[in-house]
């Protein structure tokens, strides 16, 4: 379960679109303002979680070579998502918000971000704790998944309105994206051992 707990804080506290949107958000409105896109993100991801969850991903993950096409797709998507962190040279790769955020905006960001099918189907197909019940274990993970990620959210919201005010060196900036990146790069290597 700890093993669990602590992939759901790498995977959620790494940056995808989800928490990228969350900061930019947080920097171009403000803290309140953007509270209803980041519950917007938590509705989507959790309706994410529950599609995964009922099986539709189940039955695609049961055919053995769409399953290593899918861990082969993720995993590159992930290592991207990492190397363009880390490459992204002194600027921290916060999305420009461009329009006020909205809860039906976070709900549509979950639905078409890959990074949520990808982190909730390792949540509900890896790290197996409670094999007696598969629905107690699904609700257990349901619980830790979201007490991770309402203040891992309300942090990098937070993070957001405060770092556009800042006026970070460039060194500080590149430290800040080599961290996020090798924190992707963690994920990536648990999702891998988990796999198989």
């Amino acid at each position: 379960m700890l093993t669990f707990a602590i992939s759901v804080f790498l995977l959620i506290v790494t940056p995808g679109p989800g928490v990228l949107s969350t900061a930019g958000f947080g920097a171009a409105y403000g803290f309140k303002k953007s509270l209803r896109y980041v519950f917007g993100l938590f509705l989507g991801t959790n309706l994410v979680f529950f599609a995964v969850a009922t099986g539709l991903i189940a039955v695609l993950l049961s055919i053995p070579s769409l399953r290593i096409f899918l861990l082969i797709l993720s995993t590159c998507y992930l290592f991207y998502l990492a190397s363009k962190i880390a490459f992204a040279g002194s600027n921290i790769a916060f999305i420009k918000a461009k329009s006020p955020p909205g809860i039906i905006s976070g709900i549509l960001l979950q639905a078409i971000n890959p990074k949520a099918y990808v982190v909730n189907t390792t949540f509900v197909s890896g790290f197996a704790f409670y094999q007696s019940s598969f629905t107690l274990e699904l609700i257990i993970k349901f619980f830790i998944m979201n007490s991770i990620w309402v203040p891992l959210h309300l942090l990098w919201l937070y993070v957001g309105t405060v770092l556009h005010e800042l006026n970070l060196s460039n060194r500080n900036q590149r430290i800040i994206n080599i961290m996020m990146s090798i924190s992707m790069v963690a994920v990536v290597v648990i999702s891998i051992l988990y796999s198989f």
